[in-house]
Parts: structure tokens; C-alpha cells; sequence
């Protein structure tokens, strides 16, 4: 170790100096070990607080006994009745074909490509349940993806759908349908995210019925999988839960 000495200055003026330095230097020492106890800390609450919030979604994915209708687009309505939709032609098919009964009430956007949806005991709901159900099957239509703000929906009973159209058989994810049909027009495109009482859920930005933590989307500009990502911070439901559920196409958190 080589320590400079003043020739101008006294041996007891050098060491003198050379004390006041070391003092600094230790008071640095001093503080910086402080800062690197403090950024340890820090790291420390901030590594069980991201493990926490890994637990919480943890627990969120672990599998429970689905609904059969949570397989498919769908919701309750303000006064309790269940809505379904299918999310392709296939599914179309399988809910018109296997669960839509004489009571329920069939929705389409007025447009090529969408979901069907069936609204459960339709024929006795109100005019709040059936605007919902119109604005529910508005947002999962090809709509969406083309960025309109409002689409036409129609709605006919049981009796009046077939899956035969002059003795042939309709294809896959179409229905033959007659007689006069009952409009919904103008029906906004927006739908409510938040979460239920097991998972995310969405409902008709219209219903009455409450989500915690709900986001109202619209047609936007967001990539479906970058928004999912961006509610799946907010709700603390894994990315998993949502993408089934935001309609296809890009999407915005409505102003």
C-alpha cells in the first residue's frame, strides 16, 4: 500500500489529513452499507408480495367442476336467466341443437358470422332481459372484429328455426328460419368485465347486475391478447380465465 506524503506539510499535518479522509471514506462505507440493507429489504417485501399474488392466482386456476354452459359464450341476465352462446359454427350447432328448449328465445346479429344465442325461458323474460340478450349477441358478432358501434340483433322463437331448409339439411352453423322476426336496432357493441363469484365473468354493459373490479370494452385498438394480459393484472385472474370471454378482435376500455 503506497501512502503520498506532503513535503510541504508537518508528519502530524499529513497524518492528520489522512484521518480526515479515512473518516469520509468510513461515513461513506456507513451509508452505503445502509443503502444496500435498505434495497435488500425492499427486495425482500417486494419478492413475498409477488409471491403472494402468485398464490392468488394459483388458487384461481386450480380446476372445479364446471357448468356445462361455461364452455360456451354466456351470462345471466338482471333478473337471473341464463344466456348462452357458441363461440364457432360447431358450437352454434350444438346449443341450438341440444339446449335451446321450447321456451328459450333465439338471438343473431344482423350480420354473417356471430354467435347464436340462446336466452333460457326467453318467452317469459322482460324487455331489460331481452335488450341484454340482444346486446350480448351484438358483441360476439363478426361486428366487433369490424370496429362497429352498433349492430342490428333479431330474435325468433324455437318454432320458428329448423335445421332443414326445403327438405335439405342446413350446414354446419346454419339455421333455416321463418316468419316475422323481433328486432333490437342500434344495439351498442359494449360489454362489462369484472370479476364473479368464481372466475371473470362478463355481462352486457346494459345489465343491472354488478362484477367486482368491472372495466367496461368496446372496440378499439388493443390486440385481444395484450388487454387480456392488462385485466389479468387488475382482476388477478389468470390470462386464461379472460381470453375466452373478450369478444374476437381488437378491443378498448370504453372512456
Amino acid at each position: 500500500m503506497e501512502i503520498e506524503i506532503d513535503t510541504r506539510k508537518s508528519a502530524q499535518e499529513n497524518a492528520a489529513e489522512y484521518y480526515e479522509k479515512a473518516k469520509k471514506i468510513k461515513k461513506k462505507i456507513k451509508g452505503l452499507e445502509e443503502a444496500i440493507e435498505k434495497t435488500k429489504k425492499e427486495i425482500k417485501k417486494a419478492k413475498k408480495e409477488e409471491e403472494k399474488e402468485k398464490e392468488k392466482i394459483e388458487i384461481l386456476k386450480k380446476r372445479r367442476e364446471k357448468n356445462w354452459y361455461e364452455r360456451f359464450h354466456w351470462f345471466y341476465t338482471s333478473n337471473g336467466r341464463l344466456a348462452v352462446g357458441g363461440k364457432s359454427a360447431s358450437e352454434n350447432d350444438i346449443i341450438f341443437k341440444k339446449y335451446m328448449e321450447k321456451n328459450d328465445l333465439f338471438f343473431h346479429a344482423d350480420i354473417m358470422g356471430g354467435s347464436v344465442v340462446i336466452l333460457k325461458d326467453g318467452i317469459n323474460a322482460d324487455e331489460q332481459e331481452l335488450k341484454e340478450t340482444a346486446q350480448f349477441a351484438a358483441s360476439y358478432s363478426r361486428a366487433w372484429k369490424m370496429k362497429y358501434a352498433t349492430a342490428d340483433v333479431y330474435s325468433l322463437k324455437k318454432e320458428q328455426l329448423s335445421k332443414y331448409s326445403q327438405g335439405a339439411y342446413v350446414g354446419k352453423g346454419g339455421i333455416a328460419m321463418k316468419g316475422e322476426r323481433i328486432w333490437f336496432r342500434n344495439t351498442k357493441l359494449e360489454l362489462r368485465i369484472g370479476v364473479g363469484k368464481e372466475t371473470a365473468e362478463v355481462v352486457p354493459n346494459i345489465s343491472r347486475r354488478k362484477l367486482d373490479k368491472e372495466i367496461t370494452i368496446v372496440p378499439g385498438k388493443e390486440k385481444k391478447e395484450r388487454f387480456a394480459k392488462y385485466l389479468s393484472k387488475i382482476f388477478g385472474v389468470h390470462i386464461d380465465e379472460l381470453m375466452p370471454i373478450i369478444p374476437p378482435g381488437e378491443c378498448s376500455k370504453k372512456k
